[in-house]
């Protein structure tokens, strides 16, 4: 496994622990156990101490430079879609959000703040990358959506935002916290870009404002526009991110969940028919 039984000892037994970068690993022993991963951020240190994901346990450096963490391996599911209707869901995420040691963090380590202008031109950098453009008046439908609403986003109290709220994101341990899991893909970024895909993909409409008022959020007048937005963008950020992997599938599968967010919260009237 690349220096890590030279870490841990050959009486550890190291598996793959999967997922889509393929460095991490799951380590046991003699009743003990270790979630392993290759060059994870900085980052891990400040989630581990504010109790976002679960402990840090130790970080060392292989002689290649690599850097490993381990952290406790803890018993536990995946939340199920109906749980994400959860209020200690609604109360993790604005305790993330309103961290500033998370957000020192972050920008020390260099993550810049992402604006709404920068993520629409990875987008349609993105779709002209693909030659995709004309595939699917689904996805011309969204980008012209995007283009219409910008003016309308703009927000500059931005926080640490997680960008991939999934269900399976979230771990209950058997001893019931709640962790918030994954965060390779962190940014800084307006807070509308979490919640506009949580709220679109597991919370029944007439359910957010129950849901906001346990996240606490302010009272913002463009609040639900940006939400909307930033629940396009990241479906089509993701759709692109499938496509060029080549798993055409869930493209295909994200390409109709776009469509029905559209239609569902009536987008469409934004855009002006050409």
């Amino acid at each position: 496994m690349n220096g890590l039984e030279h870490i841990l000892g050959k009486e550890w037994t190291i598996t793959p622990a999967g997922g889509s970068t393929g460095e991490a690993y799951y380590a046991q022993n003699n009743g003990k156990h270790l979630f392993l991963k290759r060059n994870s951020s900085p980052f891990l240190a400040v989630l581990s101490a504010e109790g976002i994901v679960p402990k840090l346990v130790w970080t060392k450096r292989l002689e290649n430079g690599d850097v490993i963490t381990a952290q406790e391996w803890l018993e536990g599911r995946e939340l199920t879609p109906e749980e994400m209707k959860h209020q200690r869901v609604a109360k993790l995420l604005s305790k993330i959000h309103h961290s500033s040691e998370l957000l020192d963090m972050l920008m020390r380590i260099g993550k810049k703040p992402l604006t709404p202008e920068e993520m629409l031109a990875d987008i349609k950098e993105n779709e002209r990358a693909t030659k995709q453009i004309d595939s699917r008046i689904e996805v011309r439908q969204a980008i012209r959506y995007l283009e219409k609403q910008l003016p309308y986003v703009q927000y500059h109290k931005q926080v640490v935002c997680h960008c991939d709220i999934n269900h399976n994101n979230w771990l209950l341990s058997a001893d019931n916290q709640l962790y918030l899991i994954d965060w390779d893909n962190a940014l800084v970024a307006d807070p509308a870009m979490d919640i506009g895909m949580l709220l679109h993909w597991y919370i029944p409409k007439e359910e957010w404002e129950d849901w906001l008022s346990r996240y606490s959020i302010e009272g913002e007048d463009n609040f639900f526009s940006r939400m909307s937005w930033y629940a396009v963008a990241q479906s089509l950020a993701f759709l692109q991110w499938h496509k060029m992997r080549e798993d055409y599938q869930e493209a295909e599968a994200r390409t109709y969940r776009l469509k029905q967010m559209m239609d569902d919260h009536h987008l469409l009237q934004f855009i002006n028919e050409e």
